[in-house]
């Protein structure tokens, strides 16, 4: 009966593993390091979470039309050693966004910086963002 319960105990735990490391991708997958991109725009949502935070920007271009981006950044534990804390973006904050498009060619990017209102530019390098 115990080694039934440690059997199952192991295979719950190495089934918890094997959903992280499977739902994790390359950055080399998703995004091209041969398209750099400036974005400017008005913060609508910062997700805290691994293995990436995200967050969402409204980009206005110049004939008026608001898009709103998605901006995958590094994990949270490597945001926090780069100056990072989950307050760092809020709704409604002016952004400048540094980073590489998707290659699918969606309104998604990897973030390489953020530089706030205040001039402060926050390291963002998504795994893999090493030019």
């Amino acid at each position: 009966m115990r080694v039934t319960v440690l059997v199952l105990l192991l295979i719950a735990i190495l089934l918890l593993f094997a959903t992280t490391v499977f739902s994790h991708h390359s950055f080399m997958s998703e995004f091209d390091l041969n398209k750099p991109v400036t974005l400017e725009g008005t913060v609508t949502r910062f997700v805290w979470m691994n293995p990436h935070a995200l967050f969402n920007i409204d980009v206005m271009d110049r004939n008026g039309k608001v898009t709103n981006w998605t901006l995958e950044t590094a994990c949270p534990s490597a945001l926090l050693n780069r100056g990072w804390s989950r307050k760092s973006l809020k709704a409604g904050d002016r952004i400048t966004v540094e980073g590489y498009m998707a290659k699918n060619g969606t309104p998604m990017a990897a973030t390489r910086a953020v530089t706030l209102a205040s001039g402060q530019k926050l390291n963002a390098d998504s795994d893999g963002i090493r030019p």
